[in-house]
C-alpha cells in the first residue's frame, strides 16, 4: 500500500513539473504589426458568441476605407479611414484584419509605418496597439502596382470585404489549438487537444484564467473545465487540455456524410468571477495522418475525389456552389490560394475535405533550376515563401476540413520549397505536406 502511495505521489510530482516546463512565458512583442494567428473574433457576452454577433458590445467595426488617390505608377492605389476610437479600447489591445487588399500594400496608422504586406491574397492581421488613440485615428493603405514573381491574379472580389478592427481586453487569449482525435492508446473514444495561448499585456503579473466547454452535436455538455495562472508582464503563457470525450465514434466527421457532426466548444476567460470574453467554433471527430505512404482518417484510407475551386464573393453562392460539386460526387476542394475563414466553416458543415495551399504561383519558368532561375529557387524570396506558408497554416490549421498542405501552385523546386517544407513540417504533427512540382525530391508527403 505505501509502494502504491508513493508511486502515485512520484507521478503526480512528475506530472505537475511537466505542466511547469509547458508553460514557459513568452515575452509579447516591443510594437506591433503583423501577426499570426488563428483568425477569430472575441465576443463580450456568450449569447451574442452564440448568435455570431459580431456587432453587440462595441468591441468590433467594420473597416471599410475609402479611396484618396489612384494612380498609374508603381503606387496602385491610396486608401483612407479616420475612425472613432473610444476610450475603453485604448486601454485594451487593437486588432485589424484584411482581406481582398488586391495587390501588395502598405499600412499607416497616424503616420506611423506599422506594417509592409506583398501577399495580396492571405487575409492578414496586425497588433495596432502601439498605434492607436483614444479619438480620432487616421489610417492609411498603399497599394502598390509592383507585384512579386510568385504573385497569382486576386480574385473579383470588393476591395477591403470582410476586414475589420476588434478590441481585446488586456488579458485574453491570444491564440489556440484545437482538435478532436482518437485516443492515443487505440481506445473506443475520443480526446480534445486543447491548448489556449493567455495574454497578459499589463507591465505588472497579473493572474489570468482560460478554460473551455464542448457540447456534443445533439447539444449535451460533455466537459467543462478552467485554470486560472499568474503572467508575468506583457507576455503570453499556455495551458493545455487533453480530456477523454465519449461517443466520438458514432459522430465521426467524415466527408460525404448527409449532415456531418460538429461538436461547439467555447474558449473563455474568467476575471473576479466575471466571464470577460468568448471564442465559439465547431469543430468535428477525426484525425489525418499519413500511414505506410498512404493517407488515412480513422483506420481508413482516403479516396479524394478532386475539385479545383475558389469561394465566390459571398458565402450563400459559395454554399450553393459547394453543395453542387458535392452533388457531383467531389469530396475534396483544392483552392488555389487561402480563402476566407467562412470558407473552411462551410466545408466543416458540409464535409468536404480541403487541400489549402499557400499564396505561391510561378509556373513561368519552373523548370529553370539555376540559383534564381525560378523564384522557387532564389534565396533572396526566401523569408516571403516563408511568411505565405505560415499565414496559411496558422488560418485553417484548426478547421476539420484541412487534410493536407500544399506549399504553392506548381512553380519549381529550390531552396525556397524546401524550408518551407521544412517549417509546415516542424508545427504539423499529422496531416502531410505535398507539393505537385517535388519531382520525386523529399520536400512532399505524397
Amino acid at each position: 500500500m505505501k509502494r502504491t502511495i508513493w508511486t502515485a505521489a512520484l507521478a503526480a510530482c512528475t506530472l505537475a513539473a511537466a505542466a511547469q516546463e509547458e508553460r514557459t512565458p513568452v515575452p509579447l512583442p516591443e510594437r506591433g504589426g503583423r501577426i499570426y494567428r488563428t483568425e477569430v473574433i472575441p465576443y463580450d457576452a456568450r449569447h451574442d458568441a452564440d448568435a455570431r454577433n459580431r456587432e453587440a458590445g462595441g468591441y468590433w467595426k467594420a473597416f471599410r476605407p475609402e479611396l484618396i488617390i489612384e494612380s498609374d505608377g508603381d503606387i496602385a492605389a491610396f486608401y483612407g479611414a479616420k475612425i472613432e476610437i473610444p476610450f475603453a479600447w485604448t486601454d485594451g489591445r487593437v486588432f485589424l484584419h484584411l482581406e481582398n487588399t488586391g495587390a501588395p500594400y502598405s499600412l499607416w496608422l497616424n503616420d506611423q509605418p506599422v506594417a509592409e504586406v506583398n501577399d495580396p491574397l492571405t487575409p492578414a492581421e496586425f497588433d495596432l496597439s502601439p498605434y492607436i488613440r483614444e479619438g480620432v485615428n487616421n489610417f492609411r493603405v498603399l497599394l502598390r502596382s509592383r507585384r512579386q514573381p510568385i504573385d497569382a491574379e486576386p480574385a473579383a472580389r470588393e476591395i477591403f470585404d470582410g476586414s475589420y478592427l476588434y478590441y481585446q481586453n488586456k488579458r485574453s487569449i491570444a491564440d489556440f489549438e484545437i482538435a478532436l482525435v482518437p485516443d492515443t492508446l487505440g481506445r473506443d473514444f475520443g480526446m480534445l487537444d486543447l491548448k489556449i495561448i493567455a495574454c497578459n499585456a499589463y507591465n505588472y503579473d497579473e493572474p489570468v484564467t482560460v478554460g473551455y466547454d464542448i457540447y456534443s452535436p445533439q447539444g449535451k455538455l460533455l466537459d467543462f473545465n478552467m485554470t486560472e495562472i499568474t503572467i508575468p508582464g506583457r507576455s503570453t503563457d499556455t495551458v493545455r487540455y487533453s480530456p477523454f470525450i465519449y461517443g466520438t465514434y458514432a459522430n465521426k466527421w467524415e466527408a460525404g456524410s448527409k449532415n456531418p457532426p460538429l461538436y461547439s466548444v467555447m474558449l473563455f476567460t474568467r476575471r473576479n468571477g466575471v466571464y470577460k470574453e468568448y471564442m465559439p467554433m465547431k469543430i468535428g471527430f477525426g484525425k489525418t495522418e499519413l500511414v505506410d505512404g498512404r493517407l488515412m482518417r480513422l483506420g481508413k484510407e482516403l479516396q479524394l475525389v478532386r475539385a479545383e475551386y475558389d469561394a465566390a464573393a459571398d458565402p450563400k453562392t459559395t454554399l450553393s456552389e459547394l453543395k453542387a460539386l458535392k452533388s457531383k460526387g467531389k469530396n475534396t476542394i483544392c483552392p488555389s490560394h487561402p480563402q476566407p475563414a467562412w470558407f473552411y466553416g462551410l466545408c466543416d458543415e458540409l464535409g468536404l475535405y480541403v487541400i489549402d495551399r499557400a499564396a505561391i504561383s510561378a509556373p513561368e519558368r519552373r523548370d529553370d533550376r539555376r540559383v534564381g532561375g525560378t523564384p522557387s529557387n532564389d534565396p533572396s524570396l526566401a523569408d516571403e515563401y516563408l511568411e505565405r506558408v505560415k499565414s496559411m497554416y496558422y488560418r485553417s490549421r484548426n478547421f476539420t476540413c484541412v487534410v493536407a498542405y500544399e506549399l504553392g501552385s506548381p512553380s519549381g523546386n529550390g531552396y525556397n520549397m524546401y524550408k518551407a517544407y521544412q517549417w509546415l513540417k516542424s508545427v504539423e504533427r499529422s496531416r502531410p505536406v505535398i507539393y505537385a512540382d517535388a519531382d520525386g525530391e523529399w520536400n512532399s508527403d505524397l
